[in-house]
This record gives C-alpha cells, sequence and structure tokens, in this order.
C-alpha cells in the first residue's frame, strides 16, 4: 500500500458522490416534466457504483507479501481501493397518473402521465451522498494528519 491510497480511495469516494447529488439534483428538477425529448415523461435516474481495484483482503495481502497478491489485484491501481461509477441508469417503474383534465399533456379520460420521481426519495438520496462526501472528507483530512504526525516524529 502506498502513502496516499487512503486520500486516493476517498478520493474517488468523493467523485461517486458528486455525481450522485448532481444526478439527485437534476431528478428533482424533472419531477414535474410531463414531457421529454422522445415525447414520454422523465424517467428517474439512478447511479449505480461499483468497487474499484482489489479491496481491502487483497492490499493486506499485499501489505504483507503475499506472493502473488499484487497480480491478483484488480483495476490495474496497484491494488488501491476506492469506488467507480459502474453507470446511470433509468428507473423503469411507472409514471405516476395525475387527474388534470386542464393540462395540454392530458389523454382523452384528462389524465396526466408525470415523471416516476418522488421527492422525498430524492431527498433521502441527496441527504445520503451528502453525508458520503462528509464522511470521504472527514477520511482525508485524518489520512493528512497521521501524514503530518508521520513526518513530526521523522525530524
Amino acid at each position: 500500500m502506498g502513502l496516499f491510497d487512503a486520500i486516493n480511495a476517498s478520493a474517488s469516494g468523493l467523485t461517486a458522490e458528486r455525481l450522485r447529488m448532481d444526478v439527485t439534483a437534476e431528478n428533482l428538477a424533472n419531477a414535474q416534466s410531463t414531457r421529454g425529448a422522445d415525447g414520454q415523461p422523465y424517467r428517474r435516474k439512478e447511479v449505480v457504483l461499483q468497487q474499484s481495484g482489489g479491496g481491502f483482503g487483497q492490499a493486506l495481502d499485499a501489505a504483507m507479501g503475499t506472493p502473488g497478491a499484487r497480480a491478483a489485484s484488480a483495476g490495474g491501481q496497484d491494488g488501491q481501493g476506492g469506488v467507480e461509477v459502474a453507470g446511470i441508469v433509468e428507473d423503469q417503474s411507472d409514471f405516476k397518473l395525475v387527474y388534470d383534465p386542464g393540462h395540454p399533456d392530458a389523454n382523452a379520460e384528462g389524465y396526466v402521465q408525470m415523471a416516476n420521481v418522488n421527492p422525498v426519495t430524492e431527498m433521502v438520496d441527496l441527504i445520503s451522498a451528502s453525508r458520503g462526501y462528509e464522511a470521504n472528507v472527514t477520511a482525508i483530512q485524518t489520512a493528512k494528519t497521521m501524514f503530518s504526525k508521520t513526518l513530526d516524529i521523522l525530524r
């Protein structure tokens, strides 16, 4: 394990949580959209995250000098952990139907198809992403403090 692996892992978390917040903000902005470029209502989007690097077990094996541990690490980053975005997917759940016969997008029965976005769910996701971002900032600050203390000891 390198000196900056903890910072790199937390930095990847910061990037992932920022993207989650961006996608959640997009969902909230389009919660009342009834028509998109394809003529359909907006579909809620979700960020899919996956582990990056070999994980803790492989990093520990590499640090302890276990033979072949470095070669077994995934991600091509010398066993560096973290997270990466696997993709952004659209929620395929049904659209909400709202009775509003005066709306320009209402069907013959007076119902309008609304986006499949629930603002309460989005706010919970936004708080979760914000807390994850804060946790990664704290981890970076702690790593920086440890590096400073180590340099102080070496003087």
